[in-house]
């Protein structure tokens, strides 16, 4: 996975038939990247006619983009300032994790029922080799990527379109907060996603519920604790 890239590439306007829409996800994959990565530090102003000269785009798919991301929770807008990255507190890291519990762990469930059906978990099967031998090489950004991959798999492997849609920005969310604190050894991390995986692909739903279930709760209080000095409640 070293080396592999999630985002798109800037692309410039050149009449080619790419339409604002398309043009809106590309700039919108950008900024998400530069926001959860710290590129885009949180109460950093997002200038349209900067970002539209950095990705080389009109600023309507700009504005649009910076709309979906004020919609999923990324950037707030207020009167005069405009558009800036919004300041996380501990009150949005809690709910994160709550929000969390409700989903992944049903995802979790319906993963291993699918599993026990017939369905293929070979993907979820790669993302934890790909995810160990990160860890084993001590590749510590690939780790990051390949655990919110992984986490996205399962969600994807439950069948539900809806909530697979519904998740993404969550996943979004997360890879910005965990990529703010590192509290919980990769080691452990480790183990907790072999025996959920394993129970999913055997096909045991309501253990790989348990495991779910206590895998996201495991992580919430070092991640509290974590930023705690840095955010407000």
């Amino acid at each position: 996975m070293k080396g592999s890239s999630t985002v798109a590439e800037a692309t410039p306007e050149t009449g080619n038939g790419r339409d604002d829409e398309a043009r809106a996800e590309n700039v919108y994959q950008l900024v998400l990247e530069g926001i959860v990565t710290g590129k885009y530090a949180q109460g950093a102003r997002l200038r349209e006619r900067e970002l539209s000269e950095v990705y080389n785009v009109s600023r309507i798919p700009v504005r649009e983009a910076i709309q979906r991301l004020e919609q999923d929770g990324f950037v707030a807008t207020f009167p005069r300032r405009g558009a800036v990255v919004r300041q996380l507190t501990l009150t949005d890291v809690n709910e994160l994790f709550d929000i969390r519990l409700c989903l992944e762990t049903f995802a979790a469930r319906m993963a291993a029922t699918r599993v026990a059906e017939g369905k293929d978990g070979g993907r979820l099967e790669e993302l934890m080799e790909a995810s160990n031998a990160a860890i084993d090489d001590e590749r510590t950004e690939d780790v990051a990527l390949i655990s919110a991959e992984l986490h996205a798999e399962i969600v994807r492997l439950s069948g539900n379109r809806l909530l697979v849609e519904s998740v993404k920005p969550l996943f979004g969310r997360m890879r910005w907060i965990f990529g703010l604190t590192h509290n919980r050894s990769n080691e452990l991390q480790r183990d907790e996603h072999t025996e959920l995986c394993n129970a999913i692909l055997a096909g045991k739903p309501d253990l790989a519920y348990s495991l779910a279930y206590s895998h996201i709760e495991l992580g919430r209080e070092p991640v509290l604790a974590g930023l705690a000095e840095t955010l407000e409640p």
